[in-house]
């Protein structure tokens, strides 16, 4: 499909941010990013020429920020929204094996939905995994730099292993913790290639706090899907998608160019050009 046929639904309710950001991203590579409103995908409150249907799209996205205000926990409250309105079609969506992530809050919804760490067959679940609050007991919001496991996360298949990325951060509620045995369930997620991202410090060594913002088990920082077509990372690509984002562009060659967010999107959209 030609890039600019791609249509991205970025999918927000009250509460939510950093979509306008990420829909600026995918915009400047090619693609048709349009920022929905669930209601318009239930056809509630809103006129029948802005009714949505998620087939209609190749890419479903969730942005980060705060939805619902992340009240009962974080991402909670739009994934019982999500499931709700659209959870047939979504199911649907994800077998047909359109891609599917969530950036930071939207991490956090897709694991509320228990597509993350997820299940083979791409259904909807109760959650077996919680983004909780951060070791540091507040919100964290700094530039973090990100390793490339190497894992099953299809558009990245050509990337090398240890590829590293500077994405910025910014959450309260990131450490993930896994339900039951911590250490078997990360070694199980490692097995299956389902770890996407690991926080690593500057020089790509061991990630301890600050590099490490939340305390994660295993430094992890995003995870994919058993099939690799659902994925969630914690920090922002989409803050660090041109250069002038970057903290050191003033000492290290300008503020021109694309950041490592421009890398990690277009490899996303030339995997979807080849297989939508």
């Amino acid at each position: 499909m030609r890039r600019d046929r791609l249509k991205i639904a970025l999918l927000v309710i009250e509460g939510t941010n950093c979509d306008e950001e990420l829909h600026v991203a995918l915009r400047t590579l090619g693609a048709r990013p349009e920022i929905v409103h669930l209601k318009q995908f239930e056809r509630r409150d809103v006129e029948p020429e802005e009714y949505r249907r998620l087939a209609d799209y190749q890419i479903l996205m969730f942005p980060g920020g705060f939805s619902a205000g992340d009240y009962v926990r974080a991402g909670a409250i739009l994934g019982a929204r999500v499931r709700a309105a659209i959870g047939k079609e979504l199911e649907e969506f994800v077998r047909s094996g359109n891609l599917v992530g969530g950036v930071c809050n939207g991490f956090q919804t897709v694991t509320e939905l228990g597509l993350l760490p997820g299940r083979p067959s791409g259904r909807l679940g109760s959650p077996d995994a919680a983004l909780m609050t951060n070791d540091s007991g507040r919100y964290e919001c700094r530039p973090t730099f990100v390793e490339w496991s190497g894992g099953k996360f299809p558009p990245l298949s050509n990337t090398p292993k240890g590829e590293r990325y500077m994405f910025p951060s910014g959450h309260a509620e990131g450490k993930l913790v896994l339900k039951g045995d911590p250490i078997e369930r990360l070694r199980e997620l490692e097995d299956r290639g389902q770890i996407l991202f690991r926080w690593v410090a500057p020089d790509g060594g061991h990630a301890s706090y600050p590099w490490n913002p939340n305390g994660s088990e295993g430094n992890v920082a995003g995870l994919c899907s058993p099939d690799g077509n659902v994925f969630g990372l914690m920090p922002h690509p989409e803050r660090g998608f041109f250069r002038a984002q970057s903290p050191d562009w003033s000492r290290s060659g300008g503020a021109e160019g694309p950041g490592d967010g421009h890398r990690f999107f277009e490899a996303i959209l030339r995997y979807a050009e080849r297989h939508r």
